[in-house]
């Protein structure tokens, strides 16, 4: 079974679809964790040896460590047999940031299905897909494609919108605004609102949770975990308008 909170403090790190391609989102993610704190960091990718340093290795199970934490940074086709290795290798938590999903109709949601099919045989925990991914500054870990990192604070920030993220972690920079946890949630084929203020409301780092939310997902799992920790920890909820533009964000 996965582990939530090795997998947002954790201490070793795979990132599938690692490169050293110039503006790519592999190769932000990857400089980013190479400049969070105390971490192992284990590329990702059958075509190279070595990348930035480190050496690469051609599949996750090839890597001999334990892997708290697995980024997937694959086209969306290859995205349900990286989440196979991440179970054989009994990986306690996977995000992943490639689209392709059901955003984009019926092919991308058959992939989901594969993944959740492969999620209920492992048990590991899953972010995304379609996601920007998790910056904790307080314990230094940046696993997103951000270029800017908030300083800590006391305010947990989750978003459904990758877009909304992106501009309020630009914006919260700029004022030098903290935050506890940044974590942008995708698709939410897994972890949900819910199952991040579970985590939230017994994080010492947070004193208050704002969530954007463009749909509840499990509503019943959602009031149950807002009702056992609304009256320690604020939590706040933002909804969009309507519009179709703001749901496709």
């Amino acid at each position: 079974m996965g582990d939530i909170k090795r997998m947002f403090n954790p201490e070793t790190i795979a990132l599938i679809g690692a490169t050293d391609r110039e503006g790519s989102i592999g190769r932000i993610v990857f400089e980013n964790l190479i400049l969070s704190k105390g971490r192992r960091i284990f590329p990702v990718n059958p075509g190279k040896k070595e990348l930035l340093g480190l050496t690469c290795y051609p599949d996750i199970v090839e890597i001999p460590d334990h892997i708290d934490l697995a980024i997937v940074v694959v086209p969306a086709m290859k995205v349900p047999q990286c989440v196979e290795g991440c179970g054989k290798a009994r990986v306690d938590g996977i995000i992943i940031i490639s689209s392709g999903f059901r955003e984009v109709g019926e092919e991308g949601k058959k992939l989901e299905e594969e993944i959740i099919e492969i999620r209920k045989e492992y048990g590991m925990e899953i972010i995304g897909p379609n996601c920007l991914g998790i910056i904790r500054p307080p314990v230094g870990l940046n696993a997103t494609f951000l270029n800017n990192n908030p300083e800590p604070g006391n305010i947990a920030f989750i978003s459904h919108s990758g877009a909304l993220g992106s501009a309020i972690i630009d914006w919260a920079v700029n004022a030098s605004i903290g935050f506890s946890m940044f974590a942008s949630l995708g698709s939410m084929l897994d972890i949900d609102f819910g199952d991040m203020i579970d985590f939230l409301g017994d994080d010492p780092y947070t004193r208050s949770i704002l969530i954007y939310m463009e749909g509840v997902g499990n509503a019943r799992k959602f009031m149950s975990a807002a009702r056992g920790f609304a009256r320690n920890k604020p939590v706040i909820i933002l909804k969009p308008g309507k519009f179709s533009e703001s749901a496709r964000a």
